[in-house]
């Protein structure tokens, strides 16, 4: 009776136990409810950036006239800087030497116009006649077989068109009004970057140290720290595809000029712009280049126009853009292609040249944002230090200049370098603080 008794006891202490070890695991409402509450943050999280995105998006449609000097005069401040900054460390004053880099700047883009603007004058009438004969061409052969079109169905469509044009007279002098007005606001844009870059070059490196003193530690150190960044990034990128730009240029302009295509000197031009557009700018430029040898010089010459585009294309693709652009942007092909499809939809031609060098920078600001949680969990490593430390050593002139906090504006009041030096950190503290 004993034993009975002490193995039921036994059995109720198990079953007790069993109910205890249960009891230490949530029950499948409480799962259900925590993962509810999760998403539930998450979703209110995300409501809450997109309604800042697109009120920031919202305000940026507004002030977007003030924005896009200053965002195209940072792509001319990361050309010019390089010249500036050896006038300045030769002892020329700010302004003196900012001013004598942009007359320079701006004689040699004169240079080029005034170089391409006669054989433009000269050729432009031949190519109109030969653009006659092509009409006459496509006509011939629009008569001949297979579709044998007669000369009253040309001349009916022909005058369907022209009346279509009569009665549209008025949407086409609004257009035409619309456009002088798209022209002038140009002018005045291209006129604010260029005196928008005049003032970011004499006075830009007084910027990181004022934006670390007036948001204080460690807001900054990390603001300073991104923007020195995006500094290098963009720099990168403009003299990079400026780099990729010329070869492709050249040695296009060079085969155009080989085999007598009209208007050569201002197709390699427009390859040289386009190139800043990547992907889409050189696959309009080309087209256009295959365009005008169709219709100055024939099917054959377009065909060896096209071949030559290839090859250079090619040239571009296995060897300039691998050894040049894989540190400037660090980007994928894809994102690439989508930013400029997407920035070209949304503002035109501007917003094709800008889309990748802003998606560039975005990408900067989430690499960093990444590399502090890497840091806050305990997940950064001594080899992340390093390539760290390499790609600071590697990065651009001015973003070097401003890390250090150096003072080049040697015509300025001892006193007033000597406050900037004081507050701006060395290189070694210019990595901020990760907490």
């Amino acid at each position: 009776m004993t034993t009975d008794a002490d193995s039921a006891a036994t059995h109720d202490d198990g079953h007790e136990d069993g109910r205890e070890a249960k009891s230490e695991y949530p029950t499948r409402n409480q799962v259900l409810l925590s993962g509810l509450r999760s998403w539930s943050r998450v979703s209110l999280w995300v409501i809450v950036i997109a309604l800042g995105l697109a009120l920031g998006w919202f305000v940026l449609g507004k002030l977007w006239v003030g924005v896009l000097p200053v965002l195209l005069s940072l792509v001319l401040c990361t050309v010019l800087w390089p010249p500036v900054r050896w006038l300045r460390g030769h002892g020329v004053r700010p302004a003196v030497a900012v001013f004598t880099v942009m007359v320079v700047c701006l004689g040699i883009i004169a240079g080029v116009i005034a170089l391409i603007a006669p054989s433009i004058v000269d050729q432009s009438s031949d190519l109109g006649d030969r653009a006659v004969d092509g009409v006459h061409k496509v006509r011939d052969w629009l008569q001949g077989p297979p579709l044998n079109v007669s000369d009253d169905q040309l001349n009916s469509t022909v005058s369907a068109i022209t009346d279509k044009l009569q009665k549209s007279s008025d949407s086409i002098a609004q257009g035409v009004f619309s456009g002088v007005s798209a022209t002038t606001s140009v002018l005045l844009t291209l006129f604010s970057a260029v005196v928008i870059s005049f003032f970011f070059l004499k006075d830009g490196t007084r910027f990181l140290p004022w934006l670390r003193r007036t948001a204080g530690e460690p807001i900054g150190s990390h603001l300073s720290e991104v923007l020195s960044r995006m500094w290098t990034t963009l720099g990168g990128f403009i003299r990079t595809q400026a780099v990729v730009s010329f070869v492709d240029a050249f040695f296009i302009g060079l085969g155009l000029v080989i085999l007598h295509v009209p208007l050569a000197y201002a197709l390699a031009l427009i390859t040289f712009v386009g190139g800043f557009v990547p992907i889409v700018g050189a696959f309009v430029s080309g087209s256009l280049a295959v365009l005008v040898a169709l219709v100055s010089n024939g099917f054959e010459t377009a065909l060896a126009v096209l071949l030559i585009i290839l090859a250079v294309q090619q040239l571009e693709g296995n060897i300039l853009q691998p050894v040049l652009q894989s540190r400037s942007m660090n980007l994928h092909a894809v994102i690439v292609l989508l930013s400029v499809t997407v920035g070209g939809s949304i503002f035109g031609v501007i917003g094709a040249f800008l889309a990748v060098p802003v998606v560039s920078c975005l990408a900067v600001l989430l690499r960093y944002m990444q590399e502090q949680v890497l840091r806050k969990s305990g997940e950064w490593t001594e080899s992340d230090d390093q390539g760290d430390a390499e790609k600071s050593s590697s990065g651009s002139g001015l973003s070097r200049f401003w890390r250090r906090g150096k003072s080049s504006s040697d015509g300025e009041s001892e006193s007033g370098s000597q406050g900037d030096s004081t507050d701006e950190p060395s290189a070694d503290s210019a990595q901020p603080d990760a907490g």
